[in-house]
């Protein structure tokens, strides 16, 4: 198709809004706009046709032959773009609302509360994806992200969630009084991390330690690692937030924390939101909130 000899879309609206209704003053209002603006894009469309599409000898305006022709077309071809709109609106609103987190995540924040969602959005169908690795955010596929970091992702729009540095932490037990003062003190320590994830030798480099880890590193799943770390397995990589309760309690130990001013996000594709994402959106704000 020659997209570039086509009429202004505008005056093809507002050519098919006056052959539906017979008079420039309601397909003004059919359109928000003025009769004035309707007359003018009515000659717009003629003089880019090089045709006359209405017959002004009268004292109201008639379509032409030509003009009936082209009215039968657009009212087809509006016709169809408006069934599939519709088509398609329904499909997405009768796809579940898809949301990925890590594991570390949905165990430790998002679980605990879903059900005031689910109480709130009882119509709204929900698939929730534990994955540590990124995914990514394509039309038809996830909504929302929660992601760990700074919010710098190209091509996404990203809200602050729940701001949390992260911490380097360890049962007593592992320690055994071992004294910790720099990241390389760490090294022949057992690690543990999130699969999907790459934590230990991401904070290690950071600090300048390009060593490799002397003793075992194991990855399992995030609402398992916590167990481990507690239990004495290994030193981990964690938000702060999650182990607040446990460093208050003197299970765990803070070696090191990053007061970046990083945190988790509420990731999606730049636009507008369903319906649905919206909603969620708008709950996890109120769950993230004070109190």
């Amino acid at each position: 198709m020659d997209w570039l000899n086509m009429p202004p879309m505008a005056a093809l609206r507002a050519f098919a809004a006056f052959a539906e209704s017979g008079n420039v003053v309601q397909a003004g209002a059919a359109l928000n706009v003025s009769h004035a603006a309707i007359s003018q894009q009515l000659r717009a469309l003629e003089a880019h046709l090089g045709v006359a599409l209405l017959d002004r000898r009268g004292r109201a305006l008639e379509l032409t032959s030509d003009g009936a022709h082209l009215a039968r077309a657009l009212q087809l071809g509006f016709g169809a773009i408006q069934a599939a709109v519709q088509e398609i609106s329904q499909a997405g609103a009768a796809r579940p609302l898809h949301v990925t987190c890590t594991p570390m995540f949905a165990a430790h924040w998002l679980m605990p509360r879903l059900p005031g969602f689910q109480a709130e959005h009882p119509d709204i169908e929900m698939v929730l994806d534990p994955s540590g690795g990124i995914v990514e955010l394509k039309p038809g596929g996830v909504d929302i992200a929660l992601r760990y970091g700074d919010g710098n992702w190209p091509g996404l729009a990203a809200e602050m969630l729940l701001a949390s540095p992260v911490a380097v932490i360890a049962a007593p037990g592992l320690l055994d009084g071992r004294r910790v003062s720099a990241p390389e003190d760490l090294l022949d320590l057992p690690w543990l991390e999130e699969l999907g994830t790459t934590e230990a030798t991401h904070w290690l480099r950071a600090h300048g330690v390009q060593e490799a880890l002397r003793g075992p590193r194991t990855r399992m799943p995030g609402n398992l690692l916590m167990q481990a770390v507690r239990a004495g397995q290994g030193v981990a990589v964690s938000v702060r937030c999650f182990v607040e309760e446990d460093l208050a309690a003197g299970r765990l130990v803070e070696l090191f924390t990053e007061a970046d001013g990083r945190g988790y996000h509420i990731a999606t594709r730049q636009g507008v939101l369903r319906p649905e994402a919206r909603s969620f959106a708008t709950w996890l704000r109120r769950a993230a909130g004070p109190g």
